[in-house]
């Protein structure tokens, strides 16, 4: 049997065709997206039908089931015909970060965490449902249904049914609803909104059937699963177990692991998200990850091998130099103005080899503080599993594990978010207890010098601390 899953995200969106019986991708498709914060969702319907085309021209059989992971966060407001009201607006849309700080103050950020698992920031849904009331509205007055983009792809595969779904995993990224319980806090949008109710979606277990694809030809009668999140996804592409962080080093950075007991933590470091499987998913988010390599080879010139070999020809520390690689502002800590910063600089040390060594120490230093931040609410560490575009590189690979202190394993490259959810579409179809049980290959890489990453550490946090005072 074939299934299929989609990751609709951030950059594009992409699908795989997978041998359900060993998880083996026999087809793939890609479609981008425009990099804004704020989009038309009928873009992501457009991507979904290429991406989807494409697998499927490519695929040896027909797929009999199929699910979606998207990004998490973002608002698609929708009247009462169906239609989006305004532009969605994604996670890395800061503009209800006033929003965001307003809820604290209401409500205490202790509180909220032991409510919603979260402590709001401009990145989740809440705040940018208070934004929406604030400045427009006209179209808070006309909103009847509120979904998340991977919702959104999933009511249209579904053919625009009248009732809507998604899952724990997602739901748990809204500020509305209770990882504890598995249920919505409708009163929550009800105050931010003065007083209005919109419809949110049925929440179903990581296993159940959303129905039969009915809105796109070439998937239509094909059994349709609930998805979820791309953390989530990509939990669950890996079979992440007890022990296992995931350091995901894409557009965002996150670093995540699953629990059997939900967490909440008053600083908001911690997101106590749910996962696809019926568990919970405690995770520290960083906006900023593979772009800030991207950024500093650009402005050295070079493209990302080189910009790797520099940084393997410099010596752990950078020379003195550490970067703080908050250029999109920061989500952890909750930064959302703040700039990058390069401290340190001397004469001697203002090398491109030091300077490419600190974008990459700067960006990792983010993630090892938040694989700290896990172990901190009870996660236990025993390897990292590094994911993501910029775990290509071989600079990252060489310098992780002495930032993060234990052995990092590099999964064989894949399309991680896409391939859980096709883990998932196979789960549907076959209605059995647990998820399969796809194999998947690791290269190793030793924990090293973890002096010498401890010392990077310390640099980078005096560094943080000098200029945010955090």
């Amino acid at each position: 049997m074939f299934v299929l899953g989609i990751d609709s995200s951030t950059q594009s969106t992409k699908a795989v065709v997978v041998n359900s019986e060993d998880g083996v991708v026999v087809s793939e498709g890609k479609s981008p997206h425009p990099p804004q914060t704020e989009i038309d969702p009928a873009v992501w319907w457009t991507a979904c039908g290429e991406a989807v085309r494409q697998a499927i021209d490519q695929a040896p059989g027909p797929v009999e089931a199929v699910s979606v992971a998207g990004q998490q966060h973002g608002l698609v407001p929708l009247d009462s015909g169906g239609a989006p009201l305004r532009d969605a607006l994604l996670w890395n849309d800061t503009r209800s970060a006033p929003q965001a700080r307003e809820l604290i103050e209401r409500h205490g950020a202790d509180k909220l965490a032991e409510r919603t698992g979260l402590v709001p920031v401009a990145s989740f849904t809440l705040p940018k449902l208070a934004w929406l009331a604030e400045n427009e509205p006209h179209n808070a007055d006309r909103l009847d249904r509120v979904l998340l983009p991977h919702d959104w792809v999933t009511w249209r595969l579904a053919g625009r049914p009248e009732q809507a779904c998604t899952d724990r995993g997602d739901a748990s990224g809204t500020g509305y609803f209770s990882p504890a319980s598995g249920e919505w806090l409708p009163e929550l949008c009800r105050e931010v909104l003065g007083g209005r109710t919109p419809r949110l979606p049925e929440i179903l277990g990581p296993s159940d059937e959303a129905g039969e694809v009915a809105g796109l030809e070439e998937l239509n009668g094909a059994v349709l699963g609930p998805g979820t999140g791309d953390n989530m996804a990509a939990a669950l592409g890996m079979g992440i177990g007890p022990g296992d962080v995931v350091v995901s080093l894409g557009t965002s950075g996150t670093a995540f692991a699953v629990s059997d007991h939900p967490t909440s933590e008053e600083t908001g470091t911690v997101a106590g998200f749910c996962d696809a499987t019926g568990r919970h998913l405690p995770l520290v988010c960083t906006l900023n990850a593979a772009r800030v390599l991207d950024s500093t080879a650009n402005a050295l010139g070079t493209d990302l091998d080189g910009l790797s070999d520099l940084a393997l020809s410099a010596a752990p520390g950078s020379g003195g130099l550490s970067l703080i690689p908050y250029l999109e502002g920061e989500r952890t800590p909750d930064l959302p103005e703040a700039t990058g910063t390069l401290t340190g600089m001397r004469g001697t040390n203002m090398t491109p080899e030091n300077l490419a060594r600190a974008s990459v120490e700067g960006m990792l230093c983010g993630l090892a503080d938040g694989v700290e931040a896990l172990r901190e609410v009870g996660v236990t560490v025993r390897r990292v599993l590094l994911i993501g575009g910029a775990a290509d590189s071989p600079a990252v690979r060489a310098i992780a594990p002495s930032l993060f202190g234990v052995d990092v394993h590099v999964p064989e490259p894949a399309e991680y978010v896409a391939l859980g959810a096709a883990k998932q579409a196979a789960w549907v179809a076959a209605g059995s207890e647990q998820p399969p049980d796809w194999q998947l290959r690791y290269e190793r890489h030793e924990a090293g010098d973890v002096d010498s990453g401890a010392g990077v550490r310390e640099a980078y946090r005096r560094a943080r601390t000098r200029v945010y005072g955090v």
